[in-house]
């Protein structure tokens, strides 16, 4: 699919949705496991106890990689919440959806600010995601035919810990991969990395691709803000290869060749700016497990034809400067993404 502006004469070649791929896990970039200064624990925690798992019971995949989660991130067995429904296809009706949503809903704990949803299929529902449909519930107004806005996040560029409790929506994150040993290698990554505060690198490359390099212009204010605490290099290219530390790494393109050749710190974000990256498993375009493989810990892909606007996608400066400022990661990308129902 091709990407444009709004207004731009070229015209899209399908119209898929925008899904997002995040793995959770305590800040790679925290020592104080969550608090921030003038705010006390309890209003600024976001752990274990505020996380609800989903499962599908009907899923045998779904089942382990639910059980490992669970026992590695040691999360109550009150916020394991339990569906069942047909697995293996992409995309669900919102019909059968608005069943499994009510019921999540009643199993729910009123401690719970996120959901992590343990399957990589359905990753959408209609048309819309599926992880904003179960953040704040399907609404056709997340959607949109052609390049035109979506409904707004009041969650975006928060300061707010605690997303259900201030906003009524739970941020969803997708412990997804293309094998049961693919999840749990990046889970152990997230373990690795809390409160690790590692010394890498923001690596964000600046490519060909003009259409998809719309975050370039984030660039320089990352540099200017963020080089004090952290090193930013901006790389005017289609490649990274050969680096052995890279903690963020931002980009805009259908494929991104040499992921493979790099070392992700535990922890590590990493993603590309295209139409159908977030098509897990039968994307024409670089899937966004791609990214996981090479040992990034957290993701973001499109599964639609969203256009180019900058708001349907993470914003690097946000993502940078939350995750920096020793929020999780299911944070500091959710609150990166302006226009998020189609992502």
């Amino acid at each position: 699919a091709c990407m444009r502006r709004a207004g731009s004469s070229v015209s899209s070649t399908s119209h898929l949705l925008l899904t997002l791929l995040l793995i959770w896990s305590l800040s790679a970039c925290d020592d104080t496991l969550d608090t921030i200064a003038g705010s006390t624990p309890a209003a600024t925690t976001f752990g274990p106890q505020q996380l609800g798992v989903i499962v599908n019971d009907a899923d045998p995949a779904s089942r382990r990689i639910a059980e490992y989660y669970i026992n590695r991130r040691l999360i109550p067995a009150g916020n394991v919440i339990h569906t069942s429904f047909e697995p293996g296809a992409s995309v669900m009706r919102p019909e059968e959806f608005k069943v499994l949503k009510d019921e999540v809903d009643r199993q729910t704990p009123a401690a719970v600010q996120a959901y992590a949803l343990t399957w990589t299929q359905p990753y959408r529902v209609g048309c819309m995601s599926i992880t904003t449909a179960f953040a704040a519930g399907f609404d056709a107004e997340f959607c949109a035919l052609g390049c035109k806005p979506t409904r707004r996040s009041p969650y975006f560029n928060s300061r707010s810990r605690r997303p259900y409790a201030d906003h009524g929506w739970r941020p969803t994150i997708m412990l997804a991969g293309s094998n049961d040993s693919d999840v749990e290698a990046l889970i152990e990554r997230g373990i690795e990395a809390d409160a690790s505060r590692p010394a890498g690198t923001a690596y964000l490359l600046s490519t060909s691709d003009r259409q998809r390099n719309a975050r370039a212009r984030f660039y320089p204010g990352i540099r200017l803000l963020q080089s004090d605490r952290f090193r930013v290099a901006i790389i005017e290219g289609n490649e990274l290869r050969h680096r052995d530390d890279v903690m963020f790494y931002f980009t805009g393109l259908t494929r991104v060749a040499g992921i493979e050749t790099n070392s992700f710190l535990p922890g590590a974000i990493a993603d590309h700016l295209t139409s159908s990256g977030g098509k897990l498993t039968d994307s024409s375009q670089m899937s966004s497990l791609r990214w996981l493989e090479a040992g990034a810990t957290g993701s973001y892909g499109t599964v639609a034809e969203p256009c180019n606007f900058v708001e349907k996608f993470p914003r690097p400066n946000l993502v940078i400067d939350a995750y920096l400022n020793s929020e999780t990661l299911i944070e500091s990308y959710w609150k990166s993404v302006e226009w998020p129902g189609q992502g």
